[in-house]
């Protein structure tokens, strides 16, 4: 299959793309720069270059593939909002091209703030604006509807492995600034946690069998409680672990106060039974402890 996907170059992206050369498949990678483009053809990945703003290069990339992977996403916090209507214009545009044809468009969503305190199932619908601005999987889903195998894969908020620059690392880097590790209130709310390598799997598995409309979970771990996180970060970096509570979790966490404190169980029965998902790689705090989160950058 020829398989057109972007973020190709990226943490999650470029792990897909490998997975699918692996078992097989053709890719074509969008990259954006030169060096993007170079470590993309050195895995003998086809180079589409352009950006998520090239819609032109996108639709035509999609008319002329088997398939579509879209994980690429701009993590612009500074404005969210701009971000998440640029994704909803580039699954248009893939959408629209592909209407008819029945061939597969996964796309990256996430577990996270679709429903808290409660373990999220597959089932669950995602929620719409204004609840939560990305409408990476909502759009998506309209095509499916319009003969196009849309699906989407909602990864656990701590995907982790070599090379990470999300989550995690970010507390690590408060951890340093601050000279302690901290964790909200108890610290007894979960996240689900998926190893890069094996939610690249599951894209895979999407795009070859997904039908139209199916929501998968990228989640390895149910929920990994954040004290356990903060203390294999305390431990890393040979720093006291403390807990914060009220006007003490903004003045620590900043503007990753709210993500900090979610409480996301996830469970990913139906995606394992259905698709034959098993991931392998090592969870999440094992992958704190020995993947060089704590080396200095």
């Amino acid at each position: 299959m020829r398989v057109f996907v972007t973020g190709a170059t990226g943490f999650i992206g470029s792990a897909v793309v490998r997975d699918l050369l692996d078992a097989g498949h053709q890719v074509v990678g969008l990259a954006r720069s030169d060096e993007g483009a170079a470590s993309l053809a050195a895995t003998g990945a086809e180079v589409r270059r352009g950006t998520l703003h090239d819609l032109d290069v996108l639709r035509s990339e999609a008319d002329a593939a088997d398939g579509v992977i879209h994980t690429a996403f701009i993590h612009d916090f500074a404005d969210f909002d701009a971000s998440c209507e640029t994704d909803r214009l580039v699954i248009e545009a893939f959408g629209e091209t592909m209407a008819g044809s029945d061939k597969p468009l996964v796309v990256a969503a996430g577990t996270a703030l679709i429903r808290d305190h409660v373990l999220l199932t597959e089932d669950v619908p995602a929620p719409i604006p204004p609840l939560y601005p990305r409408v990476s999987e909502q759009t998506a889903m309209i095509f499916a509807h319009q003969g196009v195998r849309a699906s989407a894969v909602r990864i656990a908020p701590s995907a982790h492995g070599e090379g990470d620059k999300g989550f995690v690392p970010l507390l690590i880097g408060l951890a340093r600034e601050k000279g302690y590790a901290a964790y909200p209130g108890d610290g007894r709310n979960v996240w689900p946690a998926v190893h890069r390598l094996d939610a690249a799997r599951l894209f895979r598995l999407a795009l070859e069998s997904a039908p139209a409309g199916s929501s998968l979970h990228a989640a390895a771990e149910q929920g990994v409680e954040v004290r356990r996180i903060a203390e294999a970060i305390g431990a890393g970096l040979n720093v006291p672990v403390k807990s914060v509570a009220g006007d003490e979790i903004p003045a620590y966490f900043g503007g990753f106060a709210g993500f900090a404190q979610i409480d996301n169980p996830t469970s990913s029965t139906v995606t394992r039974e259905r698709y034959g998902w098993d991931p392998r790689q090592p969870g999440l705090v094992e992958d704190i402890e020995r993947a060089g989160y704590f080396a200095q950058k």
